[in-house]
């Protein structure tokens, strides 16, 4: 019997075996022998992206952490980083207290991530860093006593009720009373409603102090063209206290920056003075446009203390009056020491008044 040879239909014509070419199903993908239409692809390329999108994942986890790690160095070492362009290191200083605002958005961003372990370092990290920083802040550390009462008071020279603003200082019932942005046409109405309360005072320029206790030595402190800042000697029953005014340039934030030089300048002009000063006693009031946290009024505040800061209770914010952010206006102490501070009730200016209680002698009996 002759064998016949049945034509292999993976054959070419030449006999020469024939690719399998697999064809296209309907949604475009290729079907095979082993491949049905419209099947999943669950090979190595799905691995592959599935994986990356973990590891996308876990890299943004990382990156909250990072930032966490980040902004906790930065507020507990603010004082160590370096300056940045602009000043704009004092304008973060000014406002390191609302730091503590990033924390819920570093730990919420964490938990949208799935990444437990970066929001336990959001949440920690940033917290313990803030907490020996301004902790301390919170606290409050009034106590009783004291000689004397300070207040001190930026009224606005647009001030448009200094009536009722002369009610509200005299209710505060300080013994020293220091008073800013007075204009030509405002401070006679303030030297005439404070006069009974008050029979010695001094003012030129902007600024002014009036006292329950004989003044001396009163004179202008050239930190401007203009007048902006004073000296007198309170001569209280405890011995002399010397008391500075003073209101430094307003700064502003600008394409430039934080524009703070005019503030600095006078600043240092400022400081000199206070260096300089022969009383032993040395008060520092008055809107100096920074807070104690701003590394430009270390001059100062390398050599006086911050009322609040050591004697208040909470962050005692100044401006704006409405809601106020930062604290601007400072009573600074050297050679006394704080029993309480406070900030008082607004007025109708744009500021807060602060006052203070102190201790003329440097160390009290108990």
């Amino acid at each position: 019997m002759t064998a016949t040879t049945r034509p292999d239909p993976a054959a070419a014509p030449d006999g020469t075996a024939a690719q399998t070419i697999p064809s296209a199903a309907e949604d475009g993908t290729a079907v095979g022998p082993d491949r049905a239409p419209g099947a999943s692809d669950g090979g190595a390329d799905g691995g592959a992206d599935a994986g990356a999108r973990r590891r996308w994942w876990r890299r943004r986890g990382a990156a909250v952490a990072g930032c966490s790690v980040l902004l906790a160095v930065s507020v507990a070492g603010h004082g160590l980083l370096p300056r940045l362009p602009g000043r704009l290191s004092s304008l973060a200083e000014t406002l390191l207290p609302w730091s503590a605002l990033a924390m819920p958005v570093l730990v919420a961003a964490a938990l949208l991530r799935r990444a437990p372990v970066a929001a336990a370092v959001a949440l920690v990290v940033p917290t313990v860093a803030w907490l020996a920083v301004f902790g301390g802040a919170l606290a409050d550390k009034t106590s009783p006593g004291g000689d004397l009462t300070l207040v001190s008071h930026n009224v606005n020279q647009a001030n448009p009720d200094p009536g009722g603003t002369v009610r509200s200082l005299l209710a505060a019932g300080a013994d020293v009373l220091a008073l800013e942005e007075l204009s030509p046409a405002t401070a006679p109405a303030y030297e005439q409603a404070l006069a009974e309360a008050y029979p010695y005072h001094f003012y030129q320029g902007t600024v002014g102090l009036w006292s329950v206790h004989p003044l001396s030595d009163a004179r202008a402190v050239p930190i401007m063209p203009w007048t902006r800042a004073m000296r007198a000697t309170v001569d209280t029953p405890g011995g002399p206290l010397a008391i500075y005014v003073a209101h430094l340039p307003s700064v502003r934030v600008g394409p430039g920056g934080f524009t703070a030089g005019a503030r600095d300048e006078a600043l240092g002009l400022l400081t000199a003075e206070v260096r300089a000063e022969p009383v032993r006693r040395v008060v520092v009031l008055g809107d100096l446009n920074g807070s104690t946290d701003d590394r430009a009024l270390r001059p100062l505040t390398d050599r006086l203390v911050s009322a609040q800061a050591a004697a208040g209770a909470g962050f005692g914010f100044t401006w704006p009056a409405r809601l106020p952010v930062v604290r601007i206006d400072q009573i600074l102490l050297g050679g006394v020491r704080a029993a309480s501070a406070w900030t008082l009730p607004a007025t109708a200016s744009d500021h807060l008044p602060v006052g203070a209680r102190i201790h003329l002698s440097p160390d009290p009996a108990p």
